[in-house]
């Protein structure tokens, strides 16, 4: 946020006891830990709710465990419309990244808080997860073999495929991290700006386009890490 924008979580003891640390920015950790905590309270009440009606239909229309039961869902068939059998298999990591980013990106746009994934540090280990998993699933399914994609489709090419396919692989954690991070920092720039200046009615048009950006950009990280999972399950040259 913009200089002046007060924060409510930034005059928290927590925020004065971490910035004692050299280096260490406060400020998106105890946010990304807020966000934490409500996906974990959120997925505690949802597993009370079943544990205590079963697969009845809910009594409420709207609910947490049906609101969340319709998310869940919908990105489960998205999934299954890219992945295939292989959806659930990674339904956890998936829905898990996905949720954290899309919780972290709405916070930016409620006055007094802001994100964390306008933080490089956040959306780098967020892209980072997501590599680690790709290439992890990568050999885990094609063994040695999957780096054989490294070096493409011919041998004598090899030379010159190798150090541009790794290029092309370490380029997916700028893909991930910077666009996110990008976004959404100048989402909420924007958005914090205007509230200083104009406090009234205005900033409510941003706060509008701030949900519109912060949905899109969540779905543009989750096609992607679909998308990289998806190769590393196929790949095998």
């Amino acid at each position: 946020m913009a200089a002046g924008t007060f924060i409510f979580l930034d005059h928290t003891p927590l925020h004065s006891a971490l910035e004692q640390v050299e280096g260490l920015d406060p400020s998106p950790i105890i946010h990304a830990g807020l966000a934490s905590a409500i996906l974990i309270l959120i997925a505690i009440l949802v597993n009370r709710s079943y544990r205590d009606q079963g697969i009845a239909p809910k009594a409420k229309i709207f609910s947490v465990s049906n609101l969340m039961e319709l998310a869940v869902t919908g990105l489960l068939q998205f999934m299954e419309s890219l992945m295939g059998s292989n959806a659930k298999r990674f339904l956890p990591l998936i829905g898990g990244t996905a949720f954290f980013i899309l919780f972290n990106n709405l916070m930016g746009s409620i006055p007094g808080f802001d994100s964390s994934t306008s933080n490089l540090n956040t959306t780098l280990a967020c892209a980072l997860v997501i590599f680690v998993a790709t290439h992890v699933v990568g050999v885990r399914t094609h063994g040695a073999s999957y780096f054989k994609q490294f070096l493409g489709p011919v041998l004598w090419l090899s030379p010159l495929m190798l150090p541009i396919e790794i290029i092309s692989h370490l380029a997916r954690i700028l893909s991930l991290s910077i666009r996110l991070f990008g976004n959404m920092m100048g989402d909420h720039k924007v958005l914090a700006i205007f509230i200083v200046l104009v406090p009234l009615g205005i900033p409510v048009i941003f706060m509008g386009m701030g949900v519109f950006i912060a949905l899109v950009q969540t779905f543009v990280f989750t096609l992607l890490s679909i998308l990289y999972i998806t190769f590393a399950l196929e790949e095998a040259h």
